[in-house]
């Protein structure tokens, strides 16, 4: 193999290649393909949110009942997050991914025949096993293409398709729910028609996606041995500095820690996602617009996403650029809870998405940098599947306390508090990998 050459002729191969060329082609090679399945994938998520303007009264749904079903998607996430990707490590993600879209978009088509909250709840739990390995499995597969220097980028351009997924499907979403006819109603017609592009998407996951840069007929020989090269030095680097077994990475603390703090931003990125078309119905507004001004929290996101992943790559300490995001986040959302005006919720919510989009974008560069091979594709899983579970918190518990106040002002100051928790645990992490890395630092 190329990489176990004598390293003269291997530098030697190597030398002509343009790195941030590379780079570049890479990107345009890879995330444009990922991106359009993120965008699907998370609109397939949070539409219900959208359906919810009128599926609520016809299937006989309560603020709580919405709340809990929506959330019971996080549970099924949860218990298949783990094997999903340790079996992609076996099968590889060409294929894996292909399964977990095409799966998704069945049964996200199945939950518009739904009849009451107990099955609406277990269409949902059987998206989230179907969807489970997605996310970690991407975050993997980029660790698997792009060295560190980059990592966030990608990540960043990645997960893009969150903002960009309510940037397109919000207005979309805002019409499909008023369609009738043939039987269906509204809500019923957007569960179908948004379902569609994730079986498509699936199948062409299998023509598009290559494994590993190993086999990447798209580089040149060059390339793929610089690639392959610089990819397996900072894996060894790694691995001689942490050397986490994938039993080890499951209980390790900074493991741990940063699921916490993942559980914290989602309760907020998925209890606002999914509520903010009603929060904004709230306001006096009618459901045609609602669309549209849903939409535009999130384009504010998608730009502050790529400006912050940026600013991280250039960084030296990744923990603090999440940290400042979930304090930015929190404190818009709170505000919006108190402003009398519907344009200062709007620009708090603006805020706000801001804040939770930029947090996501910094994030996920993190626990790739101690994590490698088995122990990342376990670690990583664990790092999403427990923090997923804010996905059943966040919504659960606006809704609950929505019913018990009446309004929209106590559920956004609990979540603000949910924020606030994770970014002062952020900085705790930071400071305390800050201390074991100088503690362990080898002398020249």
């Amino acid at each position: 193999m190329a990489w176990g050459r004598p390293a003269e002729p291997a530098f030697a191969q190597t030398a002509a290649v343009d790195e941030h060329a590379l780079y570049r082609k890479m990107l345009r090679r890879i995330l444009p393909f990922l991106f359009i399945c993120y965008v699907v994938s998370y609109l397939d998520r949070v539409n219900v949110g959208f359906a919810a303007l009128t599926m609520n009264k016809d299937i006989d749904l309560s603020a709580t009942a919405f709340g809990v079903g929506a959330g019971l998607f996080f549970f099924g996430y949860f218990v298949a997050e783990i094997p999903s990707n340790l079996i992609m490590m076996r099968v590889g993600a060409r294929l894996w991914i292909a399964r977990i879209m095409i799966t998704w978009g069945l049964v996200s088509a199945a939950t518009a025949f739904v009849t009451g909250p107990v099955q609406f709840g277990i269409a949902r739990f059987l998206l989230g096993l179907g969807e489970a390995g997605f996310v970690p499995g991407v975050f993997l597969y980029l660790s698997m293409w792009f060295p560190s220097a980059v990592r966030a980028r990608a990540t960043a351009l990645f997960l893009l398709g969150i903002p960009v997924a309510n940037i397109v499907g919000s207005p979309i979403s805002g019409a499909l729910v008023q369609l009738e006819g043939f039987g269906l109603k509204g809500w019923q017609w957007l569960l179908v028609l948004e379902a569609a592009p994730a079986v498509i998407l699936g199948v062409a996951c299998l023509l598009v996606l290559t494994d590993k840069p190993e086999k990447a007929a798209w580089l040149s020989a060059p390339e793929r041995d610089f690639l392959v090269s610089r990819l397996a030095s900072e894996k060894a680097a790694i691995e001689k500095k942490h050397n986490l077994t994938l039993a080890q990475a499951l209980r390790n603390w900074r493991v741990l820690t940063l699921a916490t703090i993942n559980f914290c931003a989602i309760i907020g990125s998925l209890g606002i996602g999914l509520w903010l078309p009603q929060i904004i119905k709230q306001l006096g507004l009618a459901t045609s617009v609602v669309g549209f001004v849903t939409a535009i929290p999130y384009l504010c996101g998608a730009i502050a996403m790529v400006v912050w992943g940026r600013m991280s790559d250039r960084g030296s300490d990744r923990t603090i650029y999440p940290a400042i995001s979930l304090f930015v986040g929190s404190a818009a959302l709170v505000a919006s809870a108190f402003t009398s005006s519907p344009l200062l919720t709007i620009v708090a919510l603006c805020i706000a998405v801001v804040g939770i989009n930029s947090f996501v974008a910094t994030f996920w560069a993190v626990p790739s940098s101690f994590l490698t091979g088995r122990a990342a594709a376990g670690g990583i899983a664990m790092i999403v599947s427990i923090g997923n579970l804010g996905g059943f918190v966040g919504p659960y518990m606006i809704g609950f306390v929505r019913d018990l106040s009446g309004g929209f002002t106590a559920p956004l100051v609990a979540v603000g508090c949910s924020l606030l928790f994770g970014a002062t645990l952020m900085v705790v992490f930071g400071r305390l990998v800050r201390r074991d890395d100088v503690a362990t630092a080898i002398p020249a």
